[in-house]
């Protein structure tokens, strides 16, 4: 609204007469509502300092961002009210809170630096009204807002306990405020805009305020511990004020940019559609009509086409609501799917993929079911999360680490049966099983698996674990480490699929894997060691068990030299003994039948035998006449069977 300020009637208007005490109401309700949002801040602050998971940490904030937007929208506000009052020639109240210099102070002498300093800040201010520094306040509070309620936002808050007597206090305390709030509310918006433009604009933000607050009691009233939705409530309700905080800023963004002209009176920036809307009842095509009318002077309601768009609305919603009610009995089963057909709330049969028609919903519904869809299923963890392919010349993936010393997602531990001594123990084994099922191909199938179980994953992998629990009770580490995996986990599918065949899960396992069984990381190096020093005993064992039979050995086979060496001189000796037993045996009977002529034979024989290879030494008998010839035999051997000189022994005796 352009305003002569030379011939225009300023005192005569209602709103330039008013505006003094509006700008000073202005002033105290900003720098309230500013001094307020920052105690809460402050509080906010405390408790998410020692409670960072309390619901009050986001009340406060959220109450806070709300009462910082209410002041900066008080302090855009106080800008045309200033600019109508100064028009008057009346000195408005200012919003600084420090002492702004007089006519007077002007003309006090000043110092170098204090000279200085005022040509600094004058130049500084020219700048900023060349820019326009209320459009930048107004975005500078609007953005500390925001971040306000992005520090706040929490949507993993837990559910808020009961609140307590100091809980009671602040409940009062704020609701005292909503009441003074919706006094002030109601008074502005029973001004008009003759005696005050701005009034409906800070009425709206009021109401907004009003609905944050009176949220915040909701939340805090119905806090007991166990009910969740008022910590959603807290979190999911900073969206009024922040949508009111983005319009803000993109208001005074878009405001640097328009032209400043000192004899027009200057427009409430800070006008805004998101508060708008906080009136009952709710009417946002009024609202946005009357702004379209206010601002670009356009009356919609004098167009034809959209009064017969008003008029012809209801019938055309009502027409295209019950053609796409009748259009949801058409389904569409996908190709890699199927679906059970529900005639009100009793299963018909199982369609096909490909288009069917049935009663709309709720009469009738589809439920979808997989067709033929494999899955993979791990005991523990969550094995359908797939890694990105690695690089072919990179790292391996973490998955295709198999050392014992690694510890993977989707094994889980397992009691297995072990011996401590002499008696029975446990032991546990880290595994990694997993089961790759579908559901049944033919109708019976789907319909068990739709309404005989709400979660198949869970039935698999709960069914599975009690399946590997009984089995591995009864098996020992070495027989599960040197077992072959294959066979073992035929054996365990086979288990997994007569337990789901008899709680008819309509689950077909097609395939079990057993990936990895191993000690527990932490244990993998002890049990290696244990296995290191159980081959190593083994080894000494053997080893010992050879010398052991070494020794054996030999000692059997000089033995039995020994005893071969014995038995054979035994047979010698008596061999000798009985050959000269026969010799002397013959002898004997010779000499009895012979007598002496046998004893002189056997002596002429061993004298020939003696004499044989000796040499003679003759004596004369002539050397002595008074002996007889005499027979050296000195230098003859002995005879060397002693047997054969029994006789002549005999026969020289």
């Amino acid at each position: 609204m352009s305003v002569n300020l030379d011939t225009a009637d300023l005192e005569g208007t209602p709103r330039f007469q008013q505006s003094p005490g509006q700008a000073r109401r202005l002033v105290v309700f900003s720098h309230g509502a500013l001094l307020l949002a920052g105690l809460l801040w402050l509080l906010a602050m405390l408790v998410g300092l020692f409670a960072p998971a309390a619901h009050w940490s986001v009340l406060l904030s959220v109450n806070a961002a709300t009462l910082l937007l209410l002041g900066a929208v008080g302090q855009s506000a106080w800008v045309p009210a200033s600019w109508r009052a100064e028009a008057l020639g009346v000195r408005p109240a200012q919003l600084a809170f420090w002492r702004v210099a007089s006519a007077a102070d002007e003309q006090a002498p000043l110092s170098a630096l204090e000279r200085g300093v005022a040509r600094i800040g004058e130049a500084l201010r020219r700048q900023l009204q060349r820019v326009g520094y209320p459009a930048l306040r107004l975005f500078a509070l609007a953005a500390l807002a925001l971040a306000l309620l992005s520090g706040g936002w929490q949507l993993d808050l837990p559910a808020p306990v009961a609140v307590g007597q100091a809980g009671w206090l602040s409940m009062t305390l704020l609701a005292a405020l909503a009441f003074g709030l919706l006094v002030v509310e109601r008074h502005l918006a029973a001004v008009g805009a003759v005696h005050w433009p701005e009034a409906d604009a800070l009425a709206a933000v009021l109401r907004l305020v009003l609905v944050v607050q009176v949220l915040t009691l909701v939340c805090l009233v119905s806090a007991d511990g166990q009910r969740l939705w008022p910590a959603r409530l807290a979190v999911l309700m900073a969206l009024l004020p922040g949508l009111l905080a983005l319009e803000l800023m993109l208001r005074a963004v878009l405001a640097t940019f328009q032209p400043r002209r000192p004899q027009e009176e200057p427009a409430l920036v800070a006008r805004s559609l998101v508060a708008g809307l906080m009136q009952w009842p709710p009417r946002p095509l009024a609202f946005l009509q009357g702004e379209v009318q206010q601002r670009f002077g356009i009356d919609l309601r004098q167009v034809w086409a959209f009064g017969f768009m008003r008029r012809a609305l209801l019938p055309v919603a009502g027409l295209v609501a019950v053609g796409g009610w009748l259009l949801s009995g058409v389904v569409q089963v996908p190709l890699d799917g199927r679906g059970v057909y529900e005639r009100f709330g009793a299963p018909v049969q199982v369609y096909p993929p490909g288009l069917h028609v049935g009663l709309p919903w709720p009469l009738g519904r589809v439920v979808a079911v997989d067709n033929g869809t494999l899955r993979t299923l791990a005991t523990a963890g969550d094995a359908s999360q797939v890694e990105p392919p690695g690089d072919a010349e990179g790292a391996a993936p973490a998955s295709a680490n198999r050392l014992w010393d690694a510890t993977h997602v989707a094994e889980n531990a397992q009691v297995i049966a072990g011996s401590e001594g002499n008696g029975q123990s446990v032991q546990i084994v880290n595994m990694d099983v997993r089961f790759i099922y579908r559901i049944g191909l033919d109708d019976a199938s789907a319909l068990a698996a739709t309404y005989h179980s709400s979660d198949i994953a869970q039935l698999v992998r709960s069914t599975a674990n009690r399946v590997l629990v009984h089995d591995f009770a009864k098996r020992s580490l070495d027989e599960l480490l040197g077992a072959q995996r294959e066979a073992l986990g035929r054996d365990i599918g086979r288990a997994v699929q007569a337990d789901l065949d008899r709680l008819d899960s309509g689950v077909q396992i097609l395939a079990t894997a057993v990936e990895a069984i191993h000690p527990p990381a932490g244990a993998a190096n002890a049990y290696h060691g244990v296995q290191a020093a159980q081959i190593s005993a083994q080894a000494l064992v053997a080893r010992d068990r050879g010398q052991a039979a070494q020794q054996a050995s030999l000692t059997r086979q000089n033995a039995a030299a020994l005893s071969d060496k014995a038995s054979a001189a035994a047979h010698e000796n008596t061999a000798r003994a009985q050959a000269a037993k026969l010799t002397f045996d013959a002898e004997r009977s010779a000499w009895q039948q012979a007598g002496q002529a046998f004893i002189l034979e056997q002596y002429l024989a061993r004298l020939n035998q003696g004499l044989a290879g000796g040499n003679l030494l003759i004596i004369d008998h002539r050397l002595g006449a008074a002996q007889a010839p005499t027979l050296d035999l000195r230098s003859f051997a002995a005879p060397a069977d002693p047997v054969s000189t029994r006789p002549q022994q005999e026969r020289s005796h």
